[in-house]
């Protein structure tokens, strides 16, 4: 159940404003993390979302850039 869970984040991880589908190799990247830094939080979406972000020193750096592409470019400029 926590896969499923881990597995619904990362299809809306890096969605973005746009609700794109992510690609296999972003969910790859995450994946590990958020079992490792966030697992308490599956499934809740926005609180792994939330995780994810407080925990962006700690990730991988494949994941960190999938939830950089994810925050837009408004979110990306406030942490410049």
């Amino acid at each position: 159940m926590k896969a499923f869970g881990a597995l619904t984040l990362l299809s809306l991880l890096a969605a973005g404003p746009a609700l794109a589908e992510p690609s296999e190799a972003q969910r790859a990247a995450c994946t590990p993390d958020v079992m490792r830094l966030c697992a308490s939080a599956i499934p809740n979406v926005g609180a792994i979302r939330t995780c994810l972000r407080a925990q962006r020193a700690s990730l991988s750096e494949a994941c960190r850039v999938a939830v950089d592409a994810g925050e837009g470019p408004r979110a990306r400029a406030a942490r410049s």
